[in-house]
């Protein structure tokens, strides 16, 4: 499974992931902004007013309560950013043929112990998104389906990425953390 790396993004503490996807940009921007399909892999419920400085609401995560945030750019189909609690959520969609597109999530850290958590977080929803684009059954990262959290996250302890944030579901939180 392709793994998140641990960067600095403008100073501050961020994890990257790159995904290569063979649907075009077109197609893999719907994946990211709409409704219907962020419910295959996305850790929460999402309602987005598609344009910068629009309001962005999550629901329906089990380890959050709802939030909002601000849709900081929305350039379809090509670039999308948007602010979740302390966090900053960035995808670049790239067109690699005509019906191929290279993905890149980076999520930028309130804090780096929270970056393997996040990042095991997120190789789970990405591993979702991949079997929605392959006509696998994709149920969310939530779900009985799903590539199981905690061993991504040990790995990502392992190999020395920033950890030591609170794990829902652990120390008297709520269910494991599967969001970004």
């Amino acid at each position: 499974m392709d793994r998140g790396s641990y960067f600095e993004h403008d100073g501050r503490p961020a994890v990257r992931f790159e995904r290569t996807y063979q649907h075009s940009a077109e197609r893999v921007w719907a994946a990211i902004t709409e409704p219907g399909e962020l419910a295959h892999w996305f850790p929460s419920a999402v309602r987005m007013e598609q344009r910068a400085g629009g309001t962005i609401e999550f629901t329906d995560d089990p380890n959050t309560g709802p939030t909002s945030g601000t849709v900081l750019t929305f350039e379809p189909p090509r670039r999308l950013a948007y602010t979740w609690g302390g966090d900053e959520l960035h995808f670049e969609l790239e067109p690699t043929g005509d019906d191929s597109c290279t993905l890149t999530l980076i999520n930028v850290l309130e804090t780096s112990d929270t970056a393997a958590r996040n990042a095991a977080g997120w190789t789970v929803c990405l591993a979702e998104l991949g079997k929605h684009f392959s006509d696998e059954v994709a149920d969310g990262p939530h779900s009985s389906t799903a590539v199981p959290w905690r061993p991504l996250y040990d790995d990502y302890v392992a190999q020395g990425m920033p950890s030591g944030a609170p794990v829902p579901g652990e120390a008297g939180h709520g269910s494991v953390n599967t969001d970004g």
